[in-house]
């Protein structure tokens, strides 16, 4: 069996920010970035390999909503 280390850092990452949410903001915003998160990824991974068939691309959009989950944990926190 052989390791991607790509989606591990992902689900890694995604895993941080649900419960950096879930310490610095409550427990609903933890379960809002897990649970949220997931239904925006996978509509959006479906259609873009439905559509597209392309991995590079699903996988630049699923980082980029990542980010903008972080940017936007961020922005929360700081008002």
């Amino acid at each position: 069996m052989k390791l991607h280390p790509e989606p591990l850092l992902f689900c890694l990452a995604w895993a941080a920010l649900a419960v950096a949410g879930g310490v610095l903001a409550g427990t609903w915003a933890g379960i809002l970035l897990s649970i949220g998160l997931l239904a925006v990824f996978m509509p959006a991974t479906a259609l873009i390999l439905s559509r597209m068939e392309d991995p590079a691309f699903e996988r630049q959009v699923r980082w980029g909503i990542l980010v903008l989950a972080a940017l936007a944990l961020g922005v929360w926190l700081r008002s």
